[in-house]
């Protein structure tokens, strides 16, 4: 709240204090009513509820009109303060929307979260703490009041929409994520981002297998059922507890040391053409390549030293933030250059 508003209630507070205090005393000498009696009929008067008896005298009389008149001048000017607050918060709340879409026209190869909820919000946080930009697409109240709190970029919308995938800028977006609750809103998103981008990669969320069928059916990459993924995690946990803390640890759930990396082998980079012993031998810092996704949509798992890389190909690697990026750097256009 800033100084102006504080110093306005506080005008206000010490009008309505002097009022009630004048004519408590006034009332009481002029009418020698009792204290509490004065009281209450200053506050009828005052608050324009009434008068509780035609006062008897001019001094009571005039008194009972001015209370009525300073009443009227202070719940107007509570009013007009109240109105003035609300047009500012409408005008301020304007000036966030056009901003946060400006930011959001601004954005390219970015992620739409399509539904706000527990497992949106969940992602939001991993795509955060990956630096990857994304948009928030939500139509419930609580869920864009947190997006609100949390700073981040949203619009008041529905993935179903066209228009208002457009203002999310799925032009522009690398991703979609159809995370709502609902499996229908998440098979409409699905159909609606597929009409818009073929190209796009759309991750749905289905509570049930028929709903993932009928979702990969719809164009969706990929499906997720989270609680048929916590059911089977939590028999890892209870079956193969060594190897539920191994993948606990290298992903981001068990802490940011080791993570795993997708990287592009693309044209022209002088890292082609060799193989997973030479690039370990120029890559010092220990990153590890663990498979090799070929432009055939085969994986190469746990690939051989001999293991040729070629262009098209991408590498997926474990290792810590320091030693990905220097494995990046390998199939940069600055290190080609250099």
């Amino acid at each position: 709240m800033s100084r102006v508003d504080l110093r306005r209630i506080a005008i206000a507070a010490v009008a309505t204090i002097a009022i009630f205090t004048i004519g408590t005393i006034g009332f009481h000498r002029l009418l020698h009513e009792s204290w509490d009696a004065s009281f209450y009929r200053t506050s009828v008067t005052a608050t324009l509820t009434g008068l509780d008896s035609t006062p008897h005298g001019t001094g009571a009389e005039f008194l009972t009109i001015g209370l009525a008149l300073s009443g009227v001048a202070i719940f107007g000017y509570l009013a007009a303060q109240a109105i003035e607050a609300l047009a500012n918060e409408i005008a301020g709340e304007a000036r966030r929307a056009k901003r946060r879409q400006k930011q959001i026209m601004e954005l390219s190869d970015h992620i739409i979260i399509c539904g706000y909820g527990r497992v949106g919000r969940r992602a939001a946080d991993e795509l955060e703490s990956a630096g990857k930009p994304y948009v928030v697409l939500d139509f419930g109240e609580e869920a864009l009041q947190i997006a609100r709190e949390r700073g981040i970029l949203f619009i008041d919308g529905s993935g179903a929409e066209d228009e208002d995938l457009e203002q999310a800028g799925v032009a522009r977006a690398s991703g979609i994520l159809a995370s709502s609750d609902s499996d229908a809103d998440n098979l409409y998103i699905t159909l609606s981002a597929r009409s818009h981008r073929p190209d796009i990669t759309i991750v749905a969320r289905a509570s049930t297998p028929e709903a993932e069928r009928k979702m990969l059916r719809a164009g969706a990459d990929r499906v997720v059922q989270p609680y048929s993924s916590a059911g089977i995690e939590m028999a890892k946990l209870a079956t193969k507890p060594q190897v539920a803390a191994f993948l606990d640890l290298v992903s981001s759930h068990g802490g940011p040391d080791l993570r795993f990396e997708e990287i592009d082998v693309n044209p022209g980079c002088l890292s082609a053409g060799k193989n997973i012993r030479e690039l370990r031998g120029e890559n010092e810092t220990g990153a590890v390549v663990v498979a090799v996704h070929h432009p055939d949509g085969t994986f190469d798992v746990t690939p051989a030293p001999e293991k040729q890389v070629n262009v098209g190909d991408t590498l997926i690697a474990i290792g810590t933030a320091e030693e990905l990026r220097a494995l990046e750097d390998l199939f940069t256009t600055e290190h080609v250059a250099g």
